[in-house]
């Protein structure tokens, strides 16, 4: 049997608001995939970290894509990234995150439907 799945960010199945960040997900199957729409000065370690009561996200993003601005990553052991539009990436669990720069940061997350339910 093949499958179809169709699904648009105009009507997610859940959004998630923190300060200075929304997160729009659609479930594909047997992936989340979630739009992240951060604004300038958003940092996940004071914006979301508080409300889960961790300094570092425990997610793993199996594919990350940003489309739009500047996406700045540290890992728990100081390795860093900083991805721009049309670059994608892998980000491990244990990494703070922060948008780079005046403009917000569009990007697309997917992962496991099975992670935690632990905000990006």
């Amino acid at each position: 049997m093949t499958d179809l799945i169709r699904k648009s960010f105009s009507n997610p199945d859940d959004v998630l608001r923190y300060p200075k960040v929304t997160i729009e997900s659609v479930r594909v199957g047997d992936l989340d995939v979630m739009r992240l729409t951060a604004e300038p000065g958003w940092r996940w370690s004071e914006s979301v970290g508080p409300t889960v009561d961790r300094t570092a996200c425990p997610v793993e993003h199996t594919l990350w894509l940003v489309l739009e601005g500047r996406f700045g990553v540290q890992m728990d052991d100081g390795t860093g990234a900083e991805f721009g539009p049309g670059e994608v990436g892998r980000i491990g669990p244990g990494h703070d995150a922060w948008v780079v720069g005046d403009a917000r940061v569009v990007g697309i997350d997917v992962r496991s439907a099975s992670h935690q339910q632990t905000p990006s």
